[in-house]
């Protein structure tokens, strides 16, 4: 996922890709885990997106705020 991608989205849908990528995390860590995970690079990869989703929304609500 690009930080271009991430932007052009709306604020439910960023909502629900954030949870749907913390819930693939979570499988991903189980697999890690219980040695079923062949790539593990997937995890980091699922940690920045999570930290550029959680980035943008934080983005939005200070913008929100200062426009108050």
């Amino acid at each position: 996922m690009k930080g271009s991608e991430v932007r052009e989205m709306n604020d439910t849908v960023l909502a629900a890709k954030l949870a749907e990528t913390k819930q693939e995390l979570f499988s991903l860590r189980f697999q890690h885990a219980t040695g079923q995970l062949e790539k593990t690079t997937q995890i980091g990869e699922l940690r920045k997106d999570i930290a550029r989703l959680n980035g943008e929304m934080r983005q939005r609500e200070i913008a929100e705020a200062e426009s108050e």
